[in-house]
């Protein structure tokens, strides 16, 4: 298996390296990157500035970020010196949002069901402006297994991008969304026949990927201004504390902690650094204190009490159809 995985790396990285020399002077930038503040897109701002001297447009959707992803965002930018250009929609939607999805989540659980409807609305914000502008590249920072396989491995399917609608079908029945909202979705359908639409790649997934060797590279390359902002731990959404503490509480485990023990077999985290911070994480998340108190602040922010924090749905209920049919065949086997 893991011969097998090495050899579609290899094909992801062949593919990769021709695209970065395609995208060049084909729109008004050759690639956009989404831009987190996590040390992941960081370092691949700087490797696509550094090694490939391509001309960058940053992207980030501000919603949920923290003060320290935006100081890493802000060191970043300063010592690449690439442009950046942030969509700052309205919070109204995005707590309703995240109020019904708590309220009513899938069998997965918090992080699950949020991913699978967070997630699609920065990467179409991403899509919408790369298409707006012409740029042939959209690049996500995900590790390898990031997002779940179902969705996308290296690059999402040309059909997913110009013929399907990311609207999750769970919202439109609840009638608790608008048309207005539900528009925040990317949908082809929208824009004119013959419209360019651009490919949206995961480079880590296709290059030699090191959650070790990043982390102390962006410190080294002066990307982050302090050591401890290199680690996922405090540049994650503070949301996500909050989904780690629902699943905590509700199945008695960690959904990130399958994820993590991938990389350490094979190879790509440091399993002494997250046999100490996984506990300790969860320690924190539990009894909501240091770090953990995102739970706590988002719950306040949400207006929840943790008794509102439900499994009501059943698997795949936030899922296009075209996403749900490869998940159910997933966990069939």
């Amino acid at each position: 298996m893991q011969f097998q995985n090495e050899a579609r790396r290899k094909e992801f990285e062949k593919n990769l390296e021709t695209s970065l020399q395609e995208c060049r002077e084909k729109g008004e930038y050759d690639v956009l990157v989404c831009l987190s503040g996590g040390k992941d897109s960081l370092y691949l701002l700087h490797v696509l500035k550094e090694k490939y001297k391509l001309n960058i447009l940053a992207f980030t959707t501000d919603i949920n970020i923290p003060d320290i992803a935006w100081d890493n965002i802000r060191t970043a930018l300063d010592k690449l010196q690439i442009d950046h250009l942030v969509y700052r929609p309205s919070e109204s939607f995005y707590k309703k949002l995240f109020r019904y999805v708590l309220q009513n989540q899938e069998a997965r659980g918090a992080v699950y069901s949020l991913s699978y409807v967070y997630a699609p609305l920065f990467e179409g914000d991403a899509l919408r402006v790369a298409t707006e502008k012409k740029i042939p590249l959209v690049l996500a920072a995900y590790s390898p297994g990031q997002p779940e396989p179902e969705r996308m491995v290296y690059e999402f399917d040309k059909e997913l991008i110009e013929n399907c609608d990311w609207t999750p079908p769970q919202l439109r029945e609840s009638a608790m969304f608008s048309q207005e909202d539900l528009a925040r979705f990317w949908n082809p359908a929208r824009y004119p026949k013959g419209t360019q639409f651009p490919r949206y790649l995961a480079p880590f997934h296709a290059w030699d990927y090191n959650q070790d060797h990043v982390m102390k590279q962006v410190v080294e390359l002066g990307l982050v201004r302090k050591a401890r902002y290199a680690s996922p731990i405090w540049s994650n959404y503070p949301i996500n504390w909050l989904l780690m503490y629902s699943d905590l509480r509700q199945f008695g485990y960690n959904p990130y902690a399958p994820e993590f023990s991938t990389l350490i077999r094979e190879g790509k985290a440091s399993r002494t650094y997250w046999m100490v911070m996984g506990p300790l994480v969860n320690w924190m998340i539990r009894h909501m204190v240091f770090l953990g108190k995102n739970a706590r602040h988002s719950l306040k922010w949400l207006g929840l009490k943790p008794e509102d924090l439900k499994v009501t749905l059943p698997l795949c209920a936030y899922d296009p159809p075209h996403i749900a049919s490869r998940t159910e065949r997933s966990h069939l086997g």
